[in-house]
């Protein structure tokens, strides 16, 4: 019986349909990412706030000089890829539930204590440690949602998630909009901005403690009864749902149950993929986090008032939840591998026509497209890089992977100071776009095919 049940909880899970249960489950994981985004796009609407402060400058002398804003931006990079490289591994030892509720608390406390530095060095320490929270707080979600998900939705799952996700994107930009530029109560606008993403991670805590832990992880670690109990559960609120019977489970491969090692990510199968997907996220985010974080500051080379710049970037902020909204429409009907090729030439080209023009509508328009189809990369990778490896080792192949794209972005925003100090904006979208090249020759050439197929078919 033991072995039955971990044989067949994918094909159980894969057979449910989509319902208000599978809906919710997604909308709870996906307040994870809203403060990982927050967080992320507060790095690019604060950067004005902390040069006005005098604790930063957007030129500095120095390539590591830490009080420049790519100092600021490498020490969020830098944690997150702690995060993701040095503790994604405890995902998949301790279960998905665990590790989201231990990596919001962490998140919620450091955050807090950068809000109260007095130096550039407190600020970049306390970032620095905030972000080792938010990196192992992604891997998670990547790990959980094909693992609760069914293949025919999976893209879609990751397209609401990173909707959801993307809705805090315009509402930061707005907060500093408002708040940078003054002092309330005597205290700094961008310190606020730090204290509210504070206040409300410590809020999506609490909300998220109704997730069930994954029934494949638990089948993938022996606990059987506990996997039995919880898949009824699941099995039971869909069909509460639907008012139907479920469709009976149809025969599909398994995975090994049993215990992982770190090696397996270099050893075929998994070799060409954790090669592969390592390379697309070192490339990914030069074109990805190079535009969203820098935003502001390249607005101002263009001539735009601070204020102005902040405003600007809050229009181009509102885009960012239509991007996913828009791929939910082609999120499970064309190959994932050919929806990052072309988002990546989209980011690439439209990246070239915003440091090309000269007027403010012009701006906005290819400020906006750019980040739409940053948005579509976004839902797209992480839905396809989760789907590559099996369940007894998807945390910490994914936490290896998206770890070269911390480091990446780590010294992304010491790279494009050096770009933007030389050759303005332009010099800066010329480095975006060939970063995208890249990405689009190493998926179009050696990125396998997934789409609608079972997670242990996709690893097998």
């Amino acid at each position: 019986m033991d072995q039955t049940i971990a044989m067949d909880v994918g094909a159980r899970l894969d057979r449910l349909p989509f319902s208000r249960t599978i809906w919710y489950f997604v909308a709870l994981i996906s307040l994870g990412g809203v403060f990982e985004l927050y967080d992320l796009f507060m790095t690019a609407y604060i950067a004005p706030g902390l040069v006005k402060s005098g604790l930063f400058v957007a030129k500095p002398a120095g390539f590591f000089s830490p009080n420049g804003v790519g100092f600021f931006v490498f020490c969020t990079f830098a944690g997150m890829f702690v995060g993701t490289m040095g503790f994604g591994f405890v995902a998949d030892r301790l279960g998905r539930r665990t590790i989201f509720t231990f990596s919001l608390i962490w998140y919620c406390l450091a955050s807090s204590m950068m809000a109260f530095q007095s130096s550039a060095e407190g600020v970049n320490l306390w970032r620095f440690v905030a972000a080792v929270g938010i990196g192992l707080e992604q891997v998670t979600i990547d790990t959980f949602i094909p693992e609760l998900v069914p293949p025919q939705g999976r893209g879609r799952a990751f397209a609401i998630y990173q909707f959801i996700a993307f809705l805090i994107v315009p509402v930061v930009a707005f907060l500093c909009y408002l708040l940078v530029p003054i002092s309330p109560m005597g205290l700094e606008g961008w310190r606020w901005v730090a204290l509210i993403s504070a206040a409300g991670a410590l809020a999506a805590w609490w909300l998220r403690l109704g997730l069930p832990e994954s029934p494949r992880w638990l089948a993938s670690h022996g606990q059987l009864e506990r996997a039995e109990t919880t898949l009824r559960d699941i099995e039971a609120r869909v069909q509460t749902d639907t008012g139907a019977p479920l469709p009976p489970v149809t025969a599909t491969k398994v995975e090994r149950v049993g215990s992982s090692s770190f090696g397996e990510l270099f050893r075929p199968p998994y070799l060409g993929r954790t090669a592969m997907m390592s390379t697309f996220n070192l490339l990914s985010v030069i074109g990805y986090y190079g535009f969203a974080a820098w935003v502001p500051t390249l607005l101002i080379d263009k001539g735009i008032t601070v204020t102005t710049s902040l405003l600007y970037a809050f229009v181009i902020a509102i885009a960012n939840p239509f991007g996913p909204l828009l791929g939910f429409l082609v999120a499970d009907r064309m190959e994932r591998k050919w929806q990052l090729v072309l988002s990546s030439l989209g980011i690439g080209g439209f990246m070239l026509a915003f440091a090309l023009q000269t007027n403010s509508v012009g701006i906005v328009v290819f400020g906006v497209l750019v980040t739409l189809c940053n948005n579509w990369l976004s839902f797209t990778f992480h839905g396809y890089q989760a789907e590559l490896f099996p369940t007894r080792v998807r945390a910490r192949a994914v936490g290896f992977v998206y770890a070269w794209g911390r480091v990446s972005a780590a010294f992304v925003g010491l790279l494009i100071g050096f770009f933007f100090r030389q050759g303005g904006t332009l010099a800066v979208a010329l480095l975006m776009a060939a970063a995208m090249t890249g990405v689009i020759l190493v998926i179009g050439i050696f990125g396998p095919k997934t789409l609608n197929k079972p997670l242990e078919e996709i690893s097998n």
